[in-house]
């Protein structure tokens, strides 16, 4: 990084700050504090809801899953237009009629206060740990990369968001997002044309795809595990002769597959936008229902192009790392470490071996680039055949060198995808651009963390500090817990950042913490929608029993972690039915025992 970058870089982060404080100058009653002024429209609702739910997490990793996995990740999209309908037609509604500031006063309505309270817990501790993820992704890549301390780049990320979002709240985060997410996708965009243009000159856009293609990058749409070959049982020779158990027992364990996405991703979005305060605080925030509405249905219909341009954005980098020779591990900053340290002569002969790989792929690459063009199906899939065989050989040669670098270093976090689009963009794009990525990386994290923190503030004032603690006090009291809430739940996100240590798939981390809890909520709320035989004491009851059942899967089974989300919503709504179904013939009992 140069001088412009740094300029590019604090400029942007500036302006977004110095913008949200300014626009949002007024807030002067916790109502409009929490929820805006209620002048939000539906295309400014939808935008908002996106960049709440597309953090740093989504640009660092999405585009180096792309690289490595292919683009099926999409499918975890597919679920999202139904489950904005649904949220359309059942849930806004009934949230604008009861004038409700967060999703669970409702609860307490339609069951009782420690079933309120009980969900807003779980609501609490998810978005807790996710504002924590949230930040922590950003600061632990660009630390290493900026060579800063994790702890500064967590502390800025952290001191600027509260600084616009405390000071102007929900609108401050509403209106702050408009611009991150544009700012985000511009350099996003911007990324993608300079991969495709640094590609060889005779390779053509067409070409480009058609070479992503065949080397397996464009597997959108799957209905069994990509490696099913790979898995298959004793005595079956073939994917074909497998039975529809053996089928299905594949699916329930493949992370992303069509079924995941049309299925089990419907649950997780219902949950997500539907109860998480972090995403109802966004659309109950607009004009009126109508606009709140339109700008679900602008997210659903919006979110699946913009992850499938992220997600493509990752392919070129793929095609461009075909003809321009990546490093043999991407965290070039402990690589640089390692090679400093008694195992440098193993790390060079690495690096002999994979340079060697890599002008034998290149040659094979420009065979079938070669096939291609000629359209000689029987040259493209020889071709084809030998890429995969040295990409495997690629494969199993980084293996071996982060293995080398976990042995040197038994404490680092060897896992580089997060790192691959990072190091194209440092490496690879002009002065300015680079630090307009890096300033990308920074809003996005700020953008996602400001709509959480929104939410745990809304939540912790309104259905536990006015509910329970004080109960009649001024509209600017409340407006200064609320104030202080949203500091305090950005101190405890900074410092559970700093002294965390997560798994080392940060994206996919992420979706595992919200499937721990989202079924149980989501479950809650469809028995209270739709439910009326079930009551409070039931319905908490059962919340409980089913969260254990979703912590027992992630602890002791293998299935996908997307199913929590369907298993502990059926979990509450049947053990609520049971358990209500066995308090009323308790009741009934009691009431015919002669006295």
């Amino acid at each position: 990084m140069n001088v412009i970058d740094w300029l590019v870089l604090f400029f942007a982060l500036a302006a977004i700050v110095a913008y949200g404080v300014y626009k949002t100058r007024d807030s002067r009653s916790m109502e409009v504090y929490l929820r805006g002024d209620g002048t939000l429209k539906w295309w400014m609702i939808g935008i908002s809801i996106m960049a709440t739910q597309a953090s740093a997490i989504t640009f660092l990793s999405t585009p180096g899953q792309a690289i490595e996995d292919g683009m099926r990740f999409i499918q975890f999209y597919f679920g999202l237009p139904l489950a904005m309908i649904i949220i359309s037609a059942f849930f806004a509604p009934v949230y604008y009629k009861l004038n409700v500031l967060t999703a669970y006063e409702y609860l307490e309505q339609r069951f009782d206060l420690k079933t309120r309270a009980l969900t807003a817990l779980l609501f609490l501790l998810l978005r807790g740990l996710s504002a924590g993820i949230t930040i922590f992704a950003p600061s632990l890549v660009l630390s290493t990369v900026l060579h800063w301390p994790v702890e500064a780049a967590t502390l800025l990320i952290g001191t600027l968001v509260m600084i616009y979002s405390v000071s102007g709240g929900s609108k401050a985060v509403s209106l702050t997002q408009r611009l991150q997410l544009t700012i985000v996708m511009f350099g996003m965009l911007l990324a993608g044309i300079i991969a495709y243009s640094r590609l060889p000159e005779n390779l053509g856009f067409l070409e480009t795809v058609k070479i992503a293609g065949h080397l397996g990058k464009l597997n959108m749409i799957n209905f069994l595990p990509a490696d099913a070959a790979q898995h298959l049982p004793p005595g079956v020779p073939s994917v074909d002769q497998l039975t529809w158990a053996q089928k299905a027992d594949l699916v329930l364990k493949d992370r992303f597959n069509i079924w995941s996405g049309l299925i089990a991703s419907v649950f997780l979005f219902l949950s997500y936008f539907g109860t998480d305060q972090s995403q109802v605080g966004r659309y109950l925030g607009g004009k009126n229902l109508a606009e709140s509405r339109l700008g679900l249905m602008f997210n659903g219909l919006l979110k699946i192009p913009m992850q499938f341009i992220i997600l493509f954005i990752g392919v070129l980098v793929f095609v461009f790392y075909l003809f321009h020779q990546p490093p043999v591990y991407h965290n070039q900053v402990l690589y640089e470490r390692a090679l400093n340290t008694s195992a440098r002569a193993q790390f060079l002969l690495f690096e002999q071996q994979f340079d060697s790989l890599f002008r034998l792929k290149q040659q094979a690459v420009n065979g079938l680039v070669q096939a291609v063009e000629s359209n000689n199906e029987v040259e493209i899939n020889r071709k084809r055949q030998l890429v995969k065989s040295l990409e495997l050989q690629e494969k199993q040669l980084r293996e071996d060198v982060k293995a080398e670098i976990a042995r040197v270093f038994p404490n680092a976090k060897v896992q580089d995808r997060d790192y691959i689009f990072l190091n194209f963009v440092l490496n690879h794009l002009p002065h300015g651009v680079i630090g307009l990525l890096l300033a990308v990386m920074f809003l996005a994290a700020m953008s996602s963390v400001a709509g959480e923190l929104s939410a745990l503030a809304s939540t912790t004032s309104v259905d536990f500090y006015k509910r329970l603690v004080v109960k009649n006090a001024s509209a600017r009291h409340y407006l200064v817990a609320s104030k202080s809430f949203s500091v305090l739940w950005t101190v405890l996100a900074v410092l559970f950042a700093i002294l965390a240590s997560f798994a080392e798939n940060l994206i996919q981390f992420v979706n595992i913490v919200g499937s721990l809890f989202y079924g149980t909520i989501l479950g809650v709320f469809i028995t209270a929608f739709f439910i009326r035989y079930v009551q409070g004491t039931a319905v908490f009851v059962a919340a409980i029993a089913a969260e254990l059942i979703v912590l027992y899967c992630y602890r002791f089974t293998d299935i996908a972690f997307l199913l929590y989300n369907i298993i502990g919503c059926a979990a509450v709504v049947i053990l609520g039915v049971t358990i209500q179904w066995i308090i009323n013939v308790n009741e009934k009992a009691g009431q015919g025992r002669p006295s």
